[in-house]
């Protein structure tokens, strides 16, 4: 006489998992190869997460997937060493049919990640190690306080302006924002009304604050490329014109291994310097930069080209004759790409870049 068996077990079946990370709870779809099994909510936590999976599925591989966001990589690192074989995905390269944008929902999102990962059609971002993506956090925060402090520089030159006092004559533009010129702002700046010179001692005390840490930031930069990982790849990449030690450093920690881009153009698209393309027939146009890529770096680099563009002589005649045929701003994308070409070659042959010399 058969036993009733009480215990399914899955052994060798694929199961895969659909996630939708929020940050208070998880949306989660679980598919096998032919079935939608289960769409839930839980708390963001891939430990309990694996619990259900092993009460449910025993002995099944586990495949999963999210979207990239502001959630991070800690929930990737976490599954894998759960034994679980996630990847991260970029929200704009899964598929989406009308019905799913017209009727967005969470549950929505988790079946469409699991459907397509059962597929086998999502694609896979790098995931930076932790150091590289503590680097990254780094140079992103100088950023953020750059420009935080170009605010506040802001508002001290609009308060200046309401009370009309103009700035001393001696003082330039490149002066602006020194400790002298912060000097004269607290001493010899009178105002009448009491508190508009509180305002003013405020937006001031803010200011230096910021650039203290600014000065602190980069201390750690600078300290951060002499270390074994970097001082080598900076060493190359100042030897390109244009380019200093933020930039290079911004660069190594977005990039991390130049050798996973198999060309210039894959580099290129990752940083975000290729145009929007679009044809039909015989008719085909190219439009304005992708939205898509590093938008820090690719600054940087379009930064680092004007200056590239008067050392290097190559790329100064490239320039001038670019500038005959498009406008100055379309031409120095050009050049932005040429210099990320001289990057991409001192990088992947580990040679000091030489400047060229115009016949």
């Amino acid at each position: 006489m058969r036993t009733q068996i009480k215990e399914l077990k899955f052994d060798g079946q694929n199961i895969y998992i659909g996630i939708d990370v929020h940050l208070k709870s998880w949306n989660v779809t679980i598919m096998s190869d032919q079935l939608h099994l289960k769409t839930f909510n839980q708390d963001p936590s891939p430990e309990k997460l694996l619990n259900y999976l092993n009460a449910n599925y025993l002995n099944a591989n586990f495949f999963s997937a999210y979207e990239a966001g502001f959630s991070g990589y800690w929930a990737h690192r976490k599954l894998i060493d759960l034994g679980i074989i996630n990847i991260v995905v970029n929200p704009a390269d899964i598929p989406t049919t009308q019905k799913e944008t017209a009727s967005k929902s969470d549950p929505v999102d988790s079946r469409k990640i699991a459907r397509f990962l059962r597929s086998g059609v999502l694609t896979e971002i790098h995931i930076p190690k932790i150091e590289t993506e503590g680097d990254r956090i780094l140079l992103r925060t100088r950023y953020r306080i750059l420009m935080d402090l170009g605010r506040f520089r802001r508002r001290i030159k609009s308060l200046l302006y309401s009370q009309g006092i103009p700035y001393p004559e001696e003082s330039v533009s490149s002066s602006h924002w020194s400790a002298r010129f912060m000097e004269w702002l607290s001493d010899h700046v009178h105002l009448e009304s009491e508190s508009a010179r509180l305002s003013l001692t405020l937006l001031i005390a803010e200011a230096k604050q910021l650039r203290s840490l600014l000065l602190d930031v980069n201390k750690k930069i600078k300290d951060l490329s002499r270390t074994p990982f970097y001082e080598r790849k900076i060493k190359l990449l100042k030897s390109v014109p244009g380019i200093g030690i933020t930039t290079g450093m911004t660069l190594l920690a977005e990039v991390e291994d130049i050798h996973r881009f198999n060309n210039l153009d894959k580099l290129a698209c990752f940083v975000g310097l290729v145009p929007t393309c679009h044809s039909s027939g015989e008719k085909e146009s190219n439009g304005e930069l992708t939205f898509r890529g590093k938008m820090l770096l690719r600054s940087y680099l379009i930064e680092s080209s004007w200056i590239a563009a008067r050392i290097d002589p190559a790329l100064s005649k490239a320039f001038s004759d670019l500038c005959k045929r498009m406008p100055v701003n379309n031409a120095i994308i050009r050049i932005a790409k040429k210099l990320l070409n001289r990057i991409y070659y001192v990088l992947k042959n580990e040679k000091d870049y030489e400047l060229c010399v115009v016949n």
